[in-house]
């Protein structure tokens, strides 16, 4: 019996959770997949957004805001990269001009700071390479860029160190209510809570009507990206973006934390909540929309492809209620929720605490962690004196990268820990390179299997049946 289930390990779900346990409960977070952040989390534009877009008076404009001023120090505390490199919003014309401006007086309503109106002679001074087409910008010195399953990780391991438990595998097909106590079930397995968060991502209205609430609906709408070696990550320092429309806002190009650079993403409503992939069409939209606004892009160093989808709720808003006695929606959480997501959390408690739930302080939370990528940042003496206690530190599994052993074994015991290849990637960069794993991927295979004590045959790239290796050849080879 738990205090709270949390249903979703996507960044909000993370958390919430994480919130939660800055308090006297007992917290339990289930996810569908076999790792955390394998949902909107894991492919979005990674961008920490100023909070211009959002229309004054909703709950994105006021939780946007709200996250962005909370993000800095909170990735500070989880040990997770972040970097404010501003965001440039360009215009090719009169009417653009005129979005812009209502763009910054939408923004200055919602209480963004350091937003102006740029010209394109002041334009090419901040960015060289911005597309010859461009006459203007908003610039929003408040925008920024995170990694956003580095953060849902670190928040997820962080509320497990603080108590909390993680079910993985464990997708929600039946929730009853029997009195004050909810009876979460999946196939395999029921747990039990005094209370319930929906955090599920596209999932989040299926999950709803669990328990009787039909008010909403969400749609998936898909996003491709394109990632470029870390050769071309100084094409650009800020985040560059085109005035937004209906459909969200806008393809961008812009650096990573990582030093890469980003293109997208495209915006199609679909109906399959599953369908994340790539098409010849959507990428070439990508490219040509893209190249439109910053000039140099060399499309001959892409070196992977992925599709994002997006929770798109039926009501405009975030949707964030309490349909019924202990039971709280985290859904439609859209654009820009990575960026609202920790002013979520806290949005949560305040819900929790105005229905008249106890919440006493957990005097033993600590809220610091260790980043993961901590032994590539240290000087190369702090390094020889690591190696010399624990030699795996010397042996480079990831050329690309420069990941060692040692910081993959150390990924794979730390909270939460990855069983599949792609989720020693999402922790530790390996495989993430020019190669994305040419060289890398059979090291990795033999120090998971050997840490999780099965056979390499056992070893999947993303979970369920995605095995690597099937069998040894007749000379006993893998």
């Amino acid at each position: 019996m738990f205090d709270y289930v949390v249903i979703g390990a996507g960044v909000v779900g993370g958390l919430v959770a994480r919130e939660l346990t800055k308090y006297r409960l007992s917290v339990c977070i289930v996810e569908k997949t076999s790792d955390v952040a394998m949902g909107a989390t894991r492919a979005n534009s990674a961008i920490v957004h100023a909070g211009f877009d959002a229309k004054e008076g909703t709950l994105k404009a006021k939780l946007n805001v709200q996250g962005s001023e909370m993000m800095e120090d909170l990735c500070s505390e989880l040990g997770v990269k972040y970097k404010r490199n501003g965001s440039l919003v360009v215009g090719f014309n009169e009417e653009d001009e005129a979005t812009l401006h209502s763009l910054i007086e939408r923004g200055e309503k919602n209480g963004v700071k350091g937003l102006s109106f740029v010209r394109r002679d002041e334009l090419v001074k901040i960015e060289p390479n911005i597309g010859d087409g461009v006459t203007c910008a908003l610039r929003a010195e408040t925008g920024a860029i995170v990694c956003p399953y580095e953060l849902c990780i670190a928040a997820v391991g962080n509320a497990m160190d603080n108590g909390a438990e993680l079910k993985l595998n464990f997708e929600v097909k039946n929730i009853e209510k029997c009195g004050d106590v909810y009876r979460i079930s999946s196939e395999n397995e029921t747990v039990e809570a005094g209370a319930v968060i929906n955090c599920a991502g596209v999932y989040s209205d299926d999950i709803a009507r669990l328990v009787g609430d039909d008010s909403f609906s969400v749609r998936p709408r898909r996003g491709e990206y394109m990632l470029l070696d870390k050769e071309c990550g100084s094409l650009v320092g800020h985040t560059v973006f085109r005035c937004p429309s209906k459909m969200g806002k806008g393809v961008l190009v812009s650096p990573t934390v990582d030093g890469n650079l980003l293109l997208g993403p495209t915006a199609e409503d679909i109906d399959d909540k599953n369908d994340t992939s790539t098409t010849p069409k959507g990428l070439s939209h990508l490219s040509s929309l893209a190249s439109e606004q910053v000039k140099g892009i060399q499309l001959g160093k892409v070196i992977t492809s992925f599709t994002g989808l997006r929770a798109t709720g039926s009501t405009g808003d975030f949707i964030i209620n309490s349909p019924i006695d202990g039971f709280i929606n985290c859904a439609g959480v859209e654009s820009p929720g990575l960026t609202s997501a920790p002013a979520i959390a806290k949005y949560v408690v305040e819900m929790l605490k105005k229905s008249g739930r106890e919440l006493k302080e957990n005097e033993r939370f600590n809220g610091v962690r260790r980043p993961l990528h901590y032994f590539r940042e240290l000087p190369v003496e702090k390094k020889n004196e690591i190696i010399k206690e624990n030699p795996d530190y010397a042996h480079v599994v990831c050329r690309c990268e420069t990941v060692t052993a040692g910081e993959i074994i150390e990924a794979i015991r730390t909270n939460p820990k990855p069983t599949s290849i792609d989720g020693i990637k999402r922790r530790t960069r390996a495989s993430m390179g020019r190669c994305q794993g040419g060289f890398c991927t059979p090291y990795m295979v033999e120090l998971l299997a050997r840490e999780m004590g099965v056979p390499v045959t056992e070893i999947t790239k993303s979970g369920g049946e995605s095995y690597i290796n099937v069998g040894k050849t007749e000379k006993g080879n893998i």
